[in-house]
């Protein structure tokens, strides 16, 4: 059996046993949790047997041989003994089992997971790849669970794969995402340099590739312990080490004392920045927090500008960044329009990419890639061309019926030239703005279109009713998140009774657009 097919068997095996767990009240995400904990388990145990024979990191009494020889609710238990133990660990096996719980209630059917479908499998012996597959498919799996919300986490992997080919990383570079989610871009970067390099990379470069170059943070620890496994199964760091590469921590906080080669992130889509809390009547209640750094151009709640503030902040000199942010951060005034000007003086911002809609698990996203590169100081500004690449005007793409690929991607990657941005021509999608016109827009905008939208002019270019109705879904729950912000503004703290009447009436007028378009 082929690695491709061998790796799609493992997800499908897997997966299909979630369904089993789904009638019980399971999530997705709450099943890939547990997958995690019970394979980290059962790799740790194969380690100490033939031909391994590694000393055992896991005590005897936690191990995978345990939970094998019980039953019934002994079982249930003994695992989550287990699970509370491993997470007061340190390096990478904490972060897995980082407040670990069980979700299956059943003994039953978490004996079946651990004994028919996980332990007849040898995962050691698989190929890096097969493992990282594998895992990587339930990843996406898991994403694909909208009404869970489990694809905030997920970047489109065709995405991804064309900015790490646009940005070529290198043997010996520092490589970070501030907001690592699942480890795509972090992986991907990995895989680069695997691909090309791995004739050339001596002993040093092999050793730091593994357990040096990547450095992730990740506020939630679901996502985190995602992650961890995620880069673990393709080969990267190992459960000996006590350090980790990726923390558990909000990296907007202050700045990690340390630079980077390259920052490649997508940071969460959420505009403000809040603090949740208990009032004296007993109800929840959020605040508006300001980060206020000294390393910071601006002090804002919106947490958009505060990472991309916080990338710029992390890069060396020279250092390059490829992040995806909202259509707001191009044109936002006051503290937006702070950051772009600094931007633009401070580092040679040269590239945009306009992203087309339809694509990212979270819904009502309109979104960029900016790509920009740190450079020393100077009294000159440093950005002499934007060019921008416009690939949402006259483009559709649904995450059913017409995703996002990897080829859809091809020209703007020979467009970008890498390694050779001296040599960009001008096309239809590709133009080129200076530093002069850009200065001069309304607050500096950089927020640029010149196409014509042909299904503005010509009804037989409009798509199919049910794209237009999530066109406008889309746009309605971006209102929703402009709206709740706003409310959240004027009432300061206020009880959220304001956003609940705002989301019933949205879901109303989305109900009813639905069922004129089915009717």
């Amino acid at each position: 059996m082929s690695d491709t097919h061998n790796a799609q068997y493992i997800v499908q095996r897997l997966w299909n046993y979630c369904n089993i767990l789904r009638d019980e009240g399971l999530s997705y995400g709450d099943y890939l949790e547990q997958l995690t904990y019970l394979l980290f388990l059962k790799m740790a145990h194969e380690r100490t047997q033939p031909p391994y024979n590694q000393p055992a990191r896991i005590p005897e009494e936690l191990s995978w041989a345990s939970l094998l020889k019980l039953d019934g609710e002994a079982l249930e238990a003994h695992y989550r003994r287990i699970l509370s133990e491993l997470g007061q660990r340190n390096g990478m096996l904490g972060i897995i089992f980082r407040k670990a719980q069980n979700k299956i209630q059943d003994p039953a059917k978490l004996r079946r997971l651990i004994v028919d479908l996980i332990d007849r499998e040898q995962w050691t012996s698989l190929s890096a790849d097969v493992k990282g597959d594998a895992y990587e498919g339930l990843l996406q799996k898991n994403a694909e669970d909208i009404k869970g919300g489990a694809g905030q986490y997920f970047t489109p992997r065709p995405l991804i794969s064309a900015i790490v080919d646009v940005m070529q990383p290198r043997p010996g570079q520092r490589i970070c995402d501030p907001a690592c989610g699942t480890g795509g871009f972090l992986l991907a970067a990995h895989d680069y340099i695997v691909k090309h390099y791995s004739q050339q990379m001596n002993r040093d470069q092999r050793r730091f590739l593994k357990h040096e170059a990547l450095h992730g943070w990740e506020i939630v620890d679901a996502a985190a312990r995602l992650c961890v496994m995620n880069l673990f199964l393709h080969g990267i760091g190992d459960d000996e080490s006590e350090h980790c590469p990726i923390r558990v921590a909000d990296s907007l906080r202050s700045h990690p004392g340390e630079y980077f080669d390259l920052v490649l992130t997508n940071p969460p889509f959420g505009r403000k920045s809040s603090i949740t809390y208990i009032n004296e009547k007993g109800r929840e209640e959020r605040e508006a927090s300001v980060i206020v750094r000294d390393d910071f151009i601006a002090s804002t709640s919106n947490k958009q500008l505060n990472f991309l503030q916080h990338v710029k902040s992390l890069l060396k000199p020279h250092g390059q960044a490829a992040i995806v942010v909202p259509d707001n951060v191009l044109f936002e005034g006051g503290a937006g329009e702070i950051i772009r000007r600094d931007l633009l003086d401070t580092c040679d911002v040269h590239t945009l990419l306009r992203l087309p809609t339809g694509i990212f698990y979270a819904q009502g996203v309109k979104a960029n890639v900016l790509f920009f590169e740190r450079k020393p100081a100077s009294a000159r500004p440093w950005t002499e061309q934007l060019w921008i690449y416009d690939l949402r005007t006259n483009q559709h793409f649904t995450l059913r019926s017409r995703p996002l690929m990897r080829a859809h991607l091809d020209d703007f990657v020979a467009c970008y030239q890498p390694g050779r941005r001296h040599e960009r021509e001008e096309n239809e999608r590709f133009r080129a703005f200076s530093y002069e016109e850009l200065i001069k827009r309304d607050k500096v905008n950089l927020d640029i279109v010149w196409l014509r939208d042909r299904s503005l002019e010509d009804a037989s270019d409009l798509p199919a009713p049910d794209e237009i109705i999530g066109d406008i879904v889309e746009d309605l729950q971006a209102a929703l998140e402009q709206l709740n912000a706003i409310i959240e503004d004027l009432n300061g703290n206020g009880n959220g009774n304001g956003k609940r009447k705002t989301e019933e009436g949205l879901n109303a007028e989305e109900s009813e657009i639905t069922m004129l378009v089915d009717g």
